[in-house]
């Protein structure tokens, strides 16, 4: 996808979130967590990541029944080369289950710390 098509659909996904990326996007945002600052459908690379805390690399993905195991597989490998770590949550457990989701990310975050 050319840069400024994934501008354009970064921005159709910030306007667009699901109910589960609005649900996180809540607790992430205003440096809500350890004070960090996080940012939604961030472009890194080819790719629109759901949310990025550049800081410390952390990349949380909410996912539906729309990502592909081989899509899914090349975008972690590059992510990772890029030095990022990802945690993925499915759509329910963001809706279900919102404090053990935080949880993890508060765990990861403390094993991660900002560099």
């Amino acid at each position: 996808m050319k840069n400024s098509n994934l501008t354009i659909h970064a921005k159709s996904l910030r306007t667009n979130m699901t109910d589960a990326e609005q649900k996180i996007w809540h607790h992430l945002r205003q440096r809500q967590i350890q004070n960090l600052k996080f940012r939604r459908q961030q472009i890194i690379g080819n790719y629109v990541v759901d949310f990025v805390c550049l800081e410390t690399k952390l990349i949380i993905e909410i996912d539906g029944g729309q990502h592909t195991e081989e899509a899914d597989r090349k975008r972690t490998d590059f992510l990772k080369k890029e030095g990022y770590k990802i945690l993925r949550f499915w759509n329910n457990d963001v809706l279900n289950n919102i404090d053990g989701v935080l949880e993890t990310i508060l765990i990861e975050l403390t094993f991660s710390p900002p560099s």
